[in-house]
């Protein structure tokens, strides 16, 4: 199995393919990488529920599922996530949803013997106003930010109920902290998907009719952090074969909540962002800022010292990704998926 890993550093130690994993959310857009990473080094016992089948909103219904197919690792995706729009619309939907996913496969997972388990959060749940770059010894030293506070409630809760499990049970279970995520499968619709492939849309739709403007949200001055959807994939599949030992090391005993940054550990403006989408679309207007509209905390970057010195680094560079997700986007309107 292959991971980014400084040769020599740590002892390759692969579980073995039939392992029974279970993803959910692995529609979306982090799921789907996962899930095509998985599937390419061989995993052949790969559990897979879409909501249809499977509404992880309801306890009962899960219970079963682990009761039946009794998954011997988790990786879990699924979560209602949008746009700041979509946060202050529908905090309640975004509390409720988010917390009852976590709390029933989270329990699940302990009464099932699951070996491990690794949960997606999110860098909301570390204060507005907080040093930078954000260390995992931030956490809940702050206030949160107030336009998505309902969302990072949500993770929190999943944070507390890994660190509840792991120092009463001796559970393995970790909470990966990740900046803004993007790639193929993303979410493209400009009102509810995150910036983006928000600015992707908006750049392609305004080329393909010929506007002399985009207009966008904020000053452009807020500074955010990317990682490629691949490169998680890739992060989780090298944590997933961690020794038992070193793993410890990163769920920092019962001491320590149980969060990990990862991430690519530089940032951006989102004015910068505009531009190397702009020149990717190809779209040759003027971009046009409505500073009456939020633009968010003013900066978010993760320190990803540990998971570095473990000997994982991010691969894939902004504008390399940008650009396969374009292609990916063309190749969706092509093909009747998505509609400009």
């Amino acid at each position: 199995m292959s991971t980014t890993v400084e040769q020599g550093l740590l002892p390759a130690k692969p579980i073995p393919t039939t392992s029974r994993i279970y993803i959910p959310g692995h529609t979306g857009l982090v799921g789907s990488a996962i899930l095509r990473r998985l599937q390419s080094e061989g995993y052949s016992h790969l559990l897979l529920r879409t909501h249809q089948e499977l509404d992880l909103t309801s306890s009962e219904r899960v219970a079963q599922f682990f009761r039946e197919e009794k998954p011997e690792y988790v990786i879990l995706c699924a979560a209602r996530v949008g746009t700041i729009l979509a946060n202050t619309t529908h905090p309640a939907e975004f509390l409720y949803e988010n917390t009852s996913i976590q709390t029933s496969i989270i329990h699940e997972s302990w009464k099932n013997g699951v070996k491990r388990l690794f949960a997606l959060g999110s860098s909301s749940v570390y204060p507005r106003e907080c040093p930078q770059p954000i260390g995992e010894e931030h956490y809940l030293t702050g206030s949160l930010e107030p336009s998505n506070r309902a969302y990072a409630v949500s993770k929190i809760t999943a944070i507390e109920m890994c660190w509840s499990y792991n120092k009463q049970y001796g559970t393995r279970y970790l909470c990966l902290i990740p900046p803004n995520l993007y790639g193929p499968g993303d979410n493209f619709d400009v009102d509810t998907s995150h910036v983006l492939p928000a600015l992707i849309k908006k750049f392609h739709q305004a080329k393909i009719d010929g506007d002399p403007s985009v207009a966008l949200w904020g000053t452009g001055d807020a500074r955010r952090e990317f990682l490629y959807s691949d490169d998680l994939a890739d992060v989780l599949l090298f944590l997933m074969d961690l020794p038992d030992e070193k793993l410890d090391e990163l769920l920092g005993g019962k001491e320590h909540p149980p969060v990990l940054n990862v991430g690519s550990g530089t940032d951006l403006t989102i004015g910068d962002l505009a531009l190397i989408i702009q020149e990717i679309v190809g779209y040759d207007g003027e971009i046009e800022w409505d500073t009456t509209k939020p633009e968010g905390i003013p900066r978010k970057l993760l320190d990803v010292g540990r998971i570095n010195e473990m000997g994982w680094i991010y691969q894939t560079e902004l504008s390399e990704g940008i650009l396969r997700m374009y292609e990916h986007f063309l190749s969706c309107v092509e093909s009747g998926k998505i509609s400009v």
